[in-house]
């Protein structure tokens, strides 16, 4: 066993682990730690405890202690800065034409490094920008060119539902999202319908998958051949994953019975498969 503290640099961002030495700290406080940018100030989010070994997957380096009002006066200093690399930053990118969209400017703790993300739709030659931006705060210049994904995660708005994004609200990193899970889900496979502001797949898709699978176990699929309390073999035409209701048509009737998952006997089931022409017109909404 070790003891950590973890510590988190972004609002919902992950979660780092440092050996605390003799510092003992609390959920809440600010930790200036050594990270491989160099020197930053973090906030505490797990308080001293200790793991086991096997989830720690690096040497722990230590807090170097725990941030004081000069360190937090340094903080502000550092935003404002943030804001003026943004501005000038923007200014250098129009007058040198350049086709990318910057989305956020980070200033390391220690002022050793400016990190700059964008976007952009294709590769950009952006060493004449870094020279530009070098000359004017005498310091290191990073750029990073990030996905759409990463670009609403860093700006933030509401989705469809009318929340906060949830990679902007809660998600610490993003997790892989696939067009099966849509339409296991019964979803129209309508990119309008299924992608979020991002142009990607809707990350709520991952999070309710899980419940989704538990239920395909459980419940005919459509297409599938079941008996029905009448001793009458027939075919399910429509189903409703969430209550357990089954549109099911019977060889003796024109007319299909609304029956519930648990009234019928399965006979043969069939599989959710995602076509090549689907699979393809959608392989775009996978993308990071």
């Amino acid at each position: 066993m070790k003891e950590i503290v973890g510590v988190r640099f972004k609002s919902v961002g992950k979660i780092y682990y440092f050996s605390p030495g003799n510092i003992r700290a609390n959920v809440g406080d600010r930790a200036i730690v050594e990270t491989v940018r160099g020197i930053e100030c973090g906030e505490v989010v797990i308080a001293n405890r200790e793991i086991e070994d096997e989830m720690i997957n690096s040497p722990l380096k230590p807090i170097i202690r725990l941030a004081d009002d000069n360190d937090l006066k340094t903080l502000e200093k550092n935003k404002q800065r943030e804001k003026d690399a943004f501005r000038i930053c923007e200014e250098k990118i129009a007058a040198r034409k350049l086709k990318m969209n910057l989305v956020d400017v980070e200033c390391t703790f220690d002022n050793n490094k400016l990190l700059f993300y964008f976007t952009a739709e294709n590769r950009v030659d952006f060493r004449e920008l870094v020279k530009d931006l070098a000359s004017v705060f005498r310091t290191r210049i990073e750029l990073r060119q990030i996905g759409v994904r990463d670009e609403a995660k860093i700006l933030g708005g509401l989705g469809i539902c009318g929340r906060e994004f949830c990679c902007k609200g809660y998600m610490g990193d993003f997790q892989p999202v696939s067009i099966k899970m849509a339409k296991e889900q019964g979803l129209s496979l309508n990119p309008t319908k299924i992608s979020g502001t991002c142009g990607r797949l809707m990350c709520c898709l991952k999070n309710e998958h899980n419940v989704y699978e538990e239920l395909l176990k459980i419940t005919p699929k459509m297409g599938a051949i079941v008996v029905t309390p009448d001793g009458d073999k027939g075919k399910v035409e429509d189903v409703n994953l969430i209550t357990g209701k089954l549109r099911v048509k019977t060889e003796k009737s024109e007319v299909p019975v609304t029956l519930d998952r648990s009234e019928v006997k399965l006979l043969k089931d069939v599989e959710i498969r995602v076509n090549r022409e689907e699979l393809k017109a959608l392989k775009k909404l996978e993308e990071q």
